[in-house]
């Protein structure tokens, strides 16, 4: 997977208006691990999209009241089917960490990339997306070597007050495929 100017090749773009330069311009060295589904346990539909964007409708569901308000997102959300929609360029800093921190580093949006998983902490996530976040950390990585080693879900750098990626979320099988990938990739 090919990466130009902090964007992937083939990803779907929304531009999300929820970002801004890291500090100094620092290369990212964490990989953050989340899930999201809007409404909580539905799939597919705009709400994603729109939540990262700033238009979530408060309206549009009894949930969306209490959420549409926040000013977040994520470099990029894989889809149940294995589709990937960019939002921010891996060169600037997403809003998707909060408060947080990381091997006793806090503000984590500043060294870090997000990456979401349309899911939820309970139910499996799709081989599609286990194959495409494995393919794009692999990507981060040629370009990010720091972040071989520190790949972490939100509930890590969040803990009591996220739980994402939750019990679903097959931390092995994801590094091996991360480990797969790489040795294919080698002559």
């Amino acid at each position: 997977m090919c990466l130009h100017e902090g964007w992937l090749a083939g990803a779907r773009r929304v531009l999300s208006p929820h970002f801004d330069c890291r500090p100094d311009d620092e290369n990212p060295s964490l990989l953050v691990v989340h899930n999201i589904s809007l409404p909580p346990g539905e799939f597919g539909g705009p709400w994603i999209d729109a939540l990262f964007t700033g238009t979530l409708d408060p309206h549009a569901h009894p949930f969306f009241a209490d959420i549409a308000h926040l000013r977040v997102s994520a470099h990029c959300l894989i889809r149940r089917d294995g589709e990937i929609v960019q939002y921010v360029p891996f060169t600037k800093r997403a809003w998707h960490a909060g408060v947080s921190c990381y091997h006793g580093r806090e503000r984590c949006n500043d060294f870090s990339i997000g990456i979401e998983l349309e899911g939820t902490d309970i139910q499996p996530y799709t081989d599609a997306q286990y194959q495409q976040l494995a393919t794009i950390t692999r990507a981060l990585i040629e370009l990010y070597p720091a972040i071989a080693d520190n790949m972490t879900g939100h509930s890590d750098i969040a803990p009591g007050r996220k739980t994402d990626p939750g019990s679903a979320f097959d931390w092995v099988r994801f590094r091996a495929l991360v480990s797969a990938t790489s040795k294919k990739e080698m002559p």
